[in-house]
């Protein structure tokens, strides 16, 4: 399993950050009709339950806002992915239809709040990923945004780079058709509560919709202390 280890600089900044890892093998389809209806009612629970002003005050998405103001970067311009979707939402915009894998990292993230990194194992270069800062004249190819700025974002570094950001993930360790094994990453900017919960409809998502296998999953915290959760079968 890929280990990651949280940097004394983010750790300092974000002492209650906690992370949920998965990883898995996993089998990629096509947008999946079935998990659409289940986009579709948490867009509409979204529509009916919040409104704009009030995205960037939840807890999950304030805590990634403040980690990102405490590293040196304005939320404001570079929105965590968890908040950009809620703000799609309620703005009536329609969601991007990509993959199964893809289309689950969403659901999880607009209903937990937290911005999610998913990865495809077989591109991340070596078996450690370190969660430290962008720093400037870093080069990020942003998915389908081109070069991405991550001075001041908190990025995840395999041997050859950035590849994670709660803003956006990297073009070189994107999920495609052909992931057959996956990290996912979920962000706890705002420690423990509601993290488990996360994870746990993240991997019930998994096993319905793409037929997770091989299935690990650990959560992190700040002083890189690692919990295995057990899982059922």
């Amino acid at each position: 399993m890929i280990q990651v280890h949280i940097s004394e600089q983010v750790a300092n900044l974000c002492s209650n950050l906690h992370l949920f890892v998965i990883e898995c093998d996993v089998n990629n389809t096509a947008s999946d009709e079935m998990l659409w209806k289940e986009i579709d009612k948490e867009t509409e629970y979204v529509r009916a339950t919040m409104k704009l002003d009030e995205i960037s005050h939840w807890n999950p998405i304030h805590a990634n806002r403040l980690a990102y103001k405490a590293l040196g970067k304005d939320p404001n311009r570079y929105r965590p992915s968890a908040e950009a979707l809620r703000r799609r939402i309620l703005r009536e915009l329609p969601l991007y239809k990509i993959d199964t894998l893809v289309d689950i990292i969403n659901l999880v993230s607009i209903r937990s709040g937290y911005s999610i990194g998913g990865f495809d194992v077989n591109k991340i270069s070596g078996k450690n990923l370190t969660l430290g800062v962008g720093q400037d004249g870093e080069v990020y190819h942003g998915i389908g945004r081109g070069i991405l700025n991550i001075s001041g974002l908190p990025v995840y570094r395999d041997e050859i780079g950035g590849i994670g950001t709660p803003t956006s993930d990297e073009e070189r360790t994107k999920i495609d058709m052909d992931t057959n094994r996956l990290l996912m990453i979920i962000n706890g900017y705002s420690g423990l509560e509601g993290l488990n919960e996360a994870g746990t409809f993240a991997i019930e998502l998994l096993k319905r919709y793409v037929k997770a296998e091989n299935l690990n999953a650990k959560v992190y915290d700040a002083a890189n202390k690692v919990e295995e959760i057990l899982l059922s079968c």
